[in-house]
């Protein structure tokens, strides 16, 4: 067996420790989970979702508590902690509340017999790969929609994150959710490919990077199961004119700096035309220079640390690289700061080549991308320019033509003069680099069931 610790990127220092299973495990822990979900779809709808109202009950009533674990593991601000842990709740109470709308039986056409009709009834065990940026919402996201649908899950999270998966089952547990139902497992990476090739499982999700995410889909391919990716973005944000332009600029500055710019959402390339260009960068500067840096627990800090040591050591690494190679224009920010823990300067680039890596690939950090469009035409060619198509961001005062430009861009989801948006009930996906598949509302159920159809007629 193998230890890990968890590893405060706010202080630097190593704390609680946590032991993998080994690979022998895997047969036990496999036949729990089948076992359990036998029983646990034989339940009725509406014990599935009372447990998940119970759910969201109790994420509510911890919320500081949870807030501080991934405080701890990731360095994620307590307001946004707590931000997060709301966003959870309603995911479970959606799913509670809609439960008979998003599980009913949808009637097709007879043609030919007395009824038709698909059932969606469950798969059977669905592994979940999870990432560090949101411990319990990429959970919930994902285990809401399944457990309502009847499958049972099986949880490996990102290795950061052993306090805040554990409480994910427990949670659900307390809640009244039969055991084995939900497990979370300390497994590494490489341990998953026979987890996802093992005939008791029946698919897999994997929120995460693009190696993790190619890996996954090849096994799952290989062994004919359902798999869902949903991987980076280089989502673009786009402004059509200087309506409320310091206004829309704030909106931006917090949707990418928020979680310390560590989200797959968030917007990373603003792209202003030309004629009020000097004026979005003279914002900028002021606004993104003047952030303030502190720990997970400081109320007054604007960005956290981010997630580790060696995650900030890479994207500083990269701005450098980008400044010395003249792929970009490092107009403020962008250094490690000279103190215990992951922090760094929350950077502004300009003159950013769309070829080079720090234009063409997806920053996980702080940094936000200025670039310059002559016109509304250039905009949406710069906004496509990108082999990602998870979220886009369109702004302006007319919105007829923000609509016009919103059906052009090459992406899973678009919103329009909103940052940050999405609801529960609205499907979360991407296209290209960004992976396939959706999650939330309807889609989330339908993604992981079975689409069982049914003919009647009368007995011959």
């Amino acid at each position: 067996m193998t230890t890990f610790a968890v590893e405060n990127p706010s202080t630097g220092e190593s704390e609680d420790s946590f032991t993998r299973i080994d690979d022998a495990d895997r047969d036990a822990i496999l036949d729990r989970a089948t076992a359990a979900q036998r029983e646990w779809r034989t339940t009725t709808l509406e014990e599935r979702a009372q447990i998940l109202r119970r759910t969201a009950e109790i994420y509510r009533e911890r919320e500081e508590e949870l807030a501080a674990l991934i405080g701890r593991e990731m360095g994620k601000l307590r307001r946004q902690a707590v931000g997060e842990l709301g966003t959870v709740a309603k995911i479970y109470e959606w799913y509670a509340d809609h439960a008979h709308d998003v599980m009913a039986d949808r009637e097709l056409p007879a043609e030919g017999s007395l009824r038709t009709f698909v059932r969606k009834d469950p798969l059977g065990v669905v592994v979940g790969i999870m990432p560090w940026n949101y411990p319990y919402y990429q959970v919930a996201r994902w285990a809401a929609p399944n457990l309502l649908v009847g499958n049972a899950l099986v949880l490996k999270h990102a290795s950061i994150c052993p306090l805040s998966s554990q409480a994910c089952e427990d949670i659900l547990v307390e809640a009244g959710l039969p055991e084995g139902v939900f497990q979370n497992i300390y497994a590494a990476g490489s341990q998953m490919d026979a987890f996802i090739a093992d005939k008791r499982v029946a698919a897999v999700s994997l929120t995460g990077s693009e190696d993790a995410g190619a890996a996954v889909a090849k096994t799952a391919g290989e062994h004919y199961k359902k798999s869902l990716l949903e991987l980076g973005g280089n989502d673009p944000f786009v402004v059509l004119d200087d309506h409320n332009l310091d206004q829309v600029l704030r909106r931006y500055v917090g949707a990418r700096m928020s979680n310390a710019g560590q989200s797959c959402t968030a917007p990373k390339r603003l792209i202003v035309l030309d004629e009020f260009y000097d004026r979005a960068l003279e914002y900028l500067t002021d606004k993104i220079g003047g952030l303030t840096v502190g720990p997970w627990d400081d109320e007054s800090a604007k960005v956290g640390p981010l997630s580790s040591i060696s995650a900030r050591d890479e994207i500083v690494e990269r701005i450098e690289d980008a400044a010395q190679n003249g792929d970009a224009t490092v107009v403020v920010g962008g250094r490690a700061l000279d103190r215990d823990g992951a922090y760094m300067e929350p950077a502004l680039l300009t003159d950013v080549d769309p070829r080079a890596d720090i234009g063409r690939n997806e920053i996980f950090g702080p940094v936000a991308l200025l670039y310059r469009a002559a016109d509304v035409e250039e905009a949406v060619a710069i906004a496509n320019d990108t082999d990602y198509g998870l979220g886009s961001y369109v702004y302006s005062a007319d919105l007829d033509l923000a609509r016009d430009v919103a059906s052009r861009m090459e992406a899973g989801m678009t919103w329009i003069n909103e940052a940050g948006g999405g609801a529960p009930g609205q499907p979360f996906g991407g296209i290209g680099r960004s992976g396939y598949g959706r999650e939330l509302g309807q889609w989330g159920v339908d993604e992981f069931a079975n689409e069982h159809l049914f003919r009647v007629n009368e007995a011959p």
